[in-house]
């Protein structure tokens, strides 16, 4: 059995994201050590309680990874945050200042609303139909 459990995100810092993702978004630190290379870090975290990927945080290295800190997808939204209660996810991350680039919507799969994240990464905040969960 195979199952995707790690997705590389590029920052700018290691902390000043952790700051981000733990403290606005609640994931949770999951790994945070140094590696042999001077000032890097292998740094894990995932949201709190929940199932699925945790994201790579990596420091960018050089001007080609800097320029995809908050681009790694040409502008698409990135990653998709599922919830068990959309109101209170939605009003909590509001209260922290995340900025959502719409008012959220409801499709044939659940509410839905997209978010930026510190660097400019687009997310879905989605809660899903019974009947259509992942």
């Amino acid at each position: 059995m195979l199952s995707l459990f790690l997705v590389t995100l590029v920052v700018d810092d290691y902390d000043r994201a952790k700051d981000f993702y733990c403290g606005v978004l609640g994931f949770e630190p999951v790994f945070d050590a140094p590696l042999p290379e001077e000032g890097k870090r292998w740094v894990v975290i995932k949201p709190k309680g929940g199932e699925g990927a945790s994201l790579l945080l990596a420091r960018a290295d050089g001007e080609v990874e800097q320029a995809a800190i908050g681009n790694q997808t040409a502008g698409r939204v990135s990653f998709f945050l599922s919830t068990d209660d959309f109101a209170r996810d939605h009003a909590a991350f509001l209260e922290k200042g995340v900025r959502f680039l719409e008012e959220p919507r409801h499709e044939p799969y659940g509410t839905v609303a997209v978010f930026s994240d510190l660097y400019g990464n687009l997310w879905d905040l989605i809660q899903h139909n019974t009947d259509a969960a992942p």
